[in-house]
């Protein structure tokens, strides 16, 4: 078989032309571009590029490359638009008139949408800014940011907030969610709200918070239902709190994280009534047969003894070796107050506010219950009064009263009518010998009030001294005031005897013990003191509050005092240790008054949160929280059956709460002028309701 060649094609394919070589006049880099773009085939761009080189002048490739400034350049790529008005000129250079121009050019109405999304950068602004300055710019906000906190940086609530954990307390569901959502981004957004969470943004975003929770919130979870723990129970145990317990002792390496642990640790107090000397007793016992052998007054005859103290449970009874020191024998003055005081418990009306519960208004017996319920009401009024006067009190056996002053004295009014008379100035000590000379030296007239001056600040509390009781009228006054000290006035002389100094700032209130001799003083130091009629030094400083110490009052038995402070809690100190062995948490402001009740068991506190809370001492358990007042509460006072509490406020009323009652229903205010009787809730909650009838 013969091999058939094939016909040669009439069209056979042309051979590739050499590549045009370049003239000598090209340069060496010139050269190595064109190889290279001949080595990957781009023969038009090569022959493009040799055509532009040998077609160059010699004046042309002698001659230096040109070049423009930046304004220029921006010039040239920046967007252009100009008016027939204003040829020449780009009417969208500056940003101040870049949005009006482009929204005037008639758009369609999807443009004018992106129109008014763009910010006001002007086009030939944007191609200026330097790529730094989003960098130098945030510099400069956190410099700004860090200055402007510097107002903050000794701000003491701010330190708290970086120093201290916040506490929370929560229920173990809630608290799940909450770790859920910061470790895997679990819950949050509802879908279709946005990208929620999810994403590296999210993970960042509950990075940054998890960073906030771990240095500066501590966690109280409870296993209980949340429905069934108390509302006191929430609101005691949320706040910053670690600075508000006392630390534990030096001995201890324990600290407490909640005030029931701190008041548990602190064992049972001493709250039963302080007891009476048996030759005091046996004497004050011996004067009341003897006046009622006199009076012939059968239903005194079988009253003459003083009962003693009895065991309540609950209630420890202090010891006489447990009191503060006291003179060793007993005077007349003390056997007066002891019989007064019997005397006084026999003629006391009772009160029983729970009478009031489910009482008729309209009834006949209305009248006749209303007066077992509630005391009756003695106003006094201050008139002509310009600064105002911050502070009043009355002695016990109601003669006298005493005012403190903003503009720097107290006023004391007799409210018996009697001429209040000091001494001659110009008398000789050496000329008093008995009683009858000490009268002869006294002042010939004399009127029913008396002002006493020696405070060159505000007089913010006054106080007469109990030695006497309703006995007999009291001896000396103290007073307390913005100038820092207390000062010490007798009653007899009308002068002032002397001037306790020792706090650093002013002194808000002044408290006498109720044995006397010993006096407490509230300063804006954040100290309480305690003082003593024969020693100008204090003999006691309780410090541990965050802010001022606005109010105080003793026990009756006299072995611990009641503290409130502008740091929303109130304390009570052992007076001879100087510890604190209770803490009451739960107030949301400044706590301005406090009362003691009679009995020793309870302890009411009230302040600028509008609130009343009722505490039992002996757990630091907080019993009721009674609100009605509109205003802040500046008074608080028990019966002297410790069933029911009066308290005044800015508001310009004045409102019973019964005590020991389970509360009732909210009932309708009664007229301005009559009397009615704020019931709290019940005691398993403790609140009462804001629209309770007040007197």
């Amino acid at each position: 078989m013969s091999t058939v060649t094939p016909p040669a094609s009439s069209q056979s394919p042309t051979a590739p032309s050499p590549a045009q070589e370049p003239s000598q006049n090209v340069s060496q880099a010139d050269r190595a571009v064109l190889e290279y773009l001949r080595s990957r085939g781009h023969t038009t761009a090569e022959k493009a590029l040799l055509a532009e080189l040998e077609g160059a002048t010699p004046d042309d490739k002698g001659k230096a490359m040109e070049t423009i400034d930046a304004d220029e350049l921006v010039k040239t790529l920046a967007v252009f638009a100009h008016k027939p008005s204003r040829p020449g000129e780009n009417v969208l250079k500056d940003s101040s008139s870049v949005l009006q121009e482009l929204t005037a050019m008639g758009n369609p109405s999807n443009i004018q949408s992106l129109i008014s999304s763009i910010g006001s950068v002007g086009a030939e602004e944007i191609l200026s800014l330097d790529p730094t300055d989003k960098q130098e710019g945030f510099r400069e906000l956190e410099a700004w940011v860090d200055g402007s906190l510097d107002m903050y940086r000794n701000d003491e609530l701010a330190q708290r907030f970086r120093n201290e954990k916040f506490s929370v307390r929560m229920s173990r569901s809630g608290f799940g969610l909450l770790v859920g959502w910061l470790t895997e981004g679990v819950g949050g957004e509802a879908p279709g709200a946005g990208d929620g969470f999810s994403g590296e943004k999210g993970k960042r975003g509950r990075a940054a918070v998890m960073r906030v929770v771990n240095n500066h919130l501590r966690f109280d979870v409870t296993s209980s239902n949340p429905s069934s723990v108390s509302p006191h129970s929430w609101e005691e145990s949320t706040g910053l709190l670690s600075s508000l317990i006392p630390k534990a002792s030096a001995s201890t390496t324990a600290n407490y994280t909640s005030p029931q642990a701190f008041n548990a640790s602190k064992g049972d107090l001493k709250l039963g009534p302080a007891p009476l000397g048996d030759e005091l007793r046996a004497e004050a016992e011996r004067v009341l047969r003897e006046q009622a052998m006199v009076e012939r007054d059968p239903a005194a005859q079988y009253e003459f003894q003083i009962p003693r103290p009895t065991s309540v449970p609950g209630m420890v009874i202090p010891l006489e070796s447990d009191l503060l020191p006291h003179p060793p024998t007993f005077k007349t003055i003390d056997v007066e107050r002891e019989v007064s005081n019997v005397r006084d418990a026999r003629k006391r009306i009772r009160l029983d506010p729970t009478v009031l519960a489910n009482l008729d208004v309209n009834s006949p017996q209305a009248s006749a219950v209303r007066a077992r319920g509630l005391p009756s009401i003695c106003a006094y009024t201050l008139h002509d009064v310009v600064e105002g006067s911050p502070c009043c009190t009355f002695s016990q056996d109601t003669s006298l009263m005493a005012a403190g002053f903003s503009e720097s004295y107290i006023r004391l009014w007799s409210l018996k009518g009697e001429k209040l008379q000091g001494m001659r100035s110009d008398f000789n000590a050496n000329s008093i010998k008995d009683v009858s000379s000490l009268q002869k030296i006294k002042e010939k007239k004399g009127s029913t009030t008396r002002k006493l001056i020696g405070h060159s600040g505000p007089v913010y509390s006054v106080a007469f001294d109990p030695v006497g009781g309703s006995a007999t009228p009291p001896k000396y006054l103290l007073s307390a005031s913005a100038d820092g000290t207390t000062r010490l006035w007798s009653m007899d002389t009308m002068t002032n005897i002397v001037a306790f100094r020792g706090h650093e700032n002013p002194v808000w209130d002044v408290k006498w013990s109720p044995m006397g001799i010993y006096f407490a003083t509230a300063s804006r130091d954040r100290t309480a003191r305690l003082w003593s009629t024969d020693r100008v030094s204090c003999l006691r400083i309780y410090a541990g509050h965050l802010s001022d110490v606005d109010c105080l009052q003793f026990h009756p038995n006299s072995l611990y005092l009641a503290t409130g402070s502008s740091d929303w809690t109130a304390r009570l100190w052992d007076i001879q240790r100087g510890s604190c062995v209770r803490v009451f948490l739960g107030h949301q402001g400044a706590v301005s008054t406090l009362a003691v009740s009679p009995d020793g068991r309870y302890l009411a506190s009230a302040g600028e949160d509008l609130a009343i809370n009722l505490w039992d001492i002996g757990s630091g358990k907080r019993i009721k929280k009674m609100t009605g007042h509109s205003a802040s509460i500046y008074s608080l006072a028990f019966s002297g059956e410790s069933s029911l509490l009066v308290s005044g406020g800015a508001d310009c009323t004045v409102r019973c709460w019964d005590i020991k009652g389970p509360g009732g229903s909210k009932s309708k205010p009664r007229e301005n002028g009559s009397l009615g009787l704020a019931n709290s809730d019940n005691a398993s909650h403790g609140y009462v309701d804001d629209e309770n009838p007040e007197t």
